[in-house]
């Protein structure tokens, strides 16, 4: 599948873009905030939903609009797919595709896949675990959509006990609430942490060969830790549902759900150590780009179709060696990048676009 058209109206600095994409690689050039990274957000947000930037949808709306319109047209070799989404300041949002209502994250997630680079990747590695938690869940529903039904509920569902745990429980009506929370909680977070470990045994070594492709050798090894769960063969809905009988004093005095998937750590190590504390910013930012590596791959193999390629301004942050290796590793996908200054030599782009203060112009 490939992006072949996107209209923007009202989204983010833009009050009308419409653009046109080749297979190959596109370039975006510009000066920083004249809305080169926006293009990439319209582009994502089509395809996940969600800002890859960590912002609410009403922060990409135009500011003094109502509403905001992103307009895909997505091709693949057997059919051509148009997607239109109203993004509203307030209240919920409209979204279609092909003219029909689209209500499940599985089906978007079936039309358009992106592999997104971005420079805040690096928290990836050196920040907490729940930016690792999220590349996880946004990896497994790209290889299995379904999963976003599951990560929706297992949301819900801890929301729900969560609120209900800081009003206390005052009755037995409460007491009995709360006990379908738990067979509730243990059953979706049981499907959720099933699917990342499943995952990870497929995911790791794309990874490892990523770093090694783009450091040289170096042992890459990751550690899934759950203190709800012994990394036997226990049942893992049992399992949770243990836990969260075992704290339940616990957390009825701090009013907060103990266990479950949302407070798991994935840990990152280079050569047997912890990345976040031993490894070099270099190191960090190369695994960083190591696991999006290993992500785009590991969807390519599962899907037989390669990810939308968004490189967003990674190459100012990458040295020569390490951005060859990029270019060299990574597949001849449609890929757009941009750049507040050149681009490697190595970029052989079929075009080039300049963007000043949400205006887009043909370059040579």
């Amino acid at each position: 599948m490939r992006l072949a058209g996107l209209w923007l109206t009202d989204f983010r600095c833009y009050r009308r873009a419409e653009l046109q994409f080749q297979a190959g690689i596109t370039v975006i050039r510009g000066a920083n905030a004249q809305g080169k990274t926006s293009l990439l957000e319209a582009v994502a947000w089509a395809a996940t939903g969600r800002s890859f930037r960590g912002v609410p949808d009403n922060a990409l709306v135009r500011a003094g609009c109502d509403s905001a319109i992103v307009r895909a047209e997505i091709v693949d070799e057997t059919r051509t797919q148009r997607f239109e989404a109203e993004i509203h300041a307030a209240g919920r949002n409209r979204v279609r595709l092909n003219g029909h209502a689209l209500t499940r994250a599985k089906d978007r997630a079936e039309v358009l896949r992106v592999t997104v680079f971005a420079p805040d990747d690096l928290q990836l590695v050196k920040g907490g675990p729940a930016g690792r938690r999220a590349y996880l869940d946004d990896l497994l529903e790209a290889v299995a959509p379904r999963y976003a039904a599951t990560r929706a509920e297992y949301e819900r569902v801890l929301r729900q006990r969560n609120a209900l745990l800081r009003t206390g429980i005052r009755n037995p009506d409460d007491a009995s609430t709360l006990e379908v929370f738990d067979a509730q909680l243990a059953r979706a977070g049981a499907e959720l942490a099933a699917g990342r470990l499943h995952m990870l045994d497929r995911l790791v070594p794309l990874v490892t060969d990523a770093y090694r492709e783009l450091a040289g050798e170096a042992d890459v090894e990751t550690r899934y830790e759950a203190a709800w769960y012994d990394g036997g063969d226990s049942d893992l809905e049992a399992a949770l549902l243990a836990a969260l009988h075992d704290r339940r004093r616990a957390e009825l005095d701090r009013r907060v759900t103990l266990a479950g998937p949302h407070r798991d750590e994935w840990r990152l190590q280079i050569d047997g150590l912890d990345s976040r504390v031993h490894s070099s910013q270099g190191e960090q930012r190369t695994l960083a780009l190591a696991l999006r590596i290993g992500g785009h791959h590991l969807v390519t193999e599962v899907t037989g179709s390669p990810p939308v390629l968004l490189l967003d301004d990674v190459f100012s942050e990458l040295d020569e060696q390490r951005a060859a290796a990029l270019l060299e590793y990574l597949d001849a996908v449609q890929t757009l990048v941009t750049t507040a200054g050149s681009v490697p030599p190595g970029v052989r782009a079929e075009r080039f676009l300049t963007v000043d203060d949400g205006r887009i112009e043909e370059a040579a």
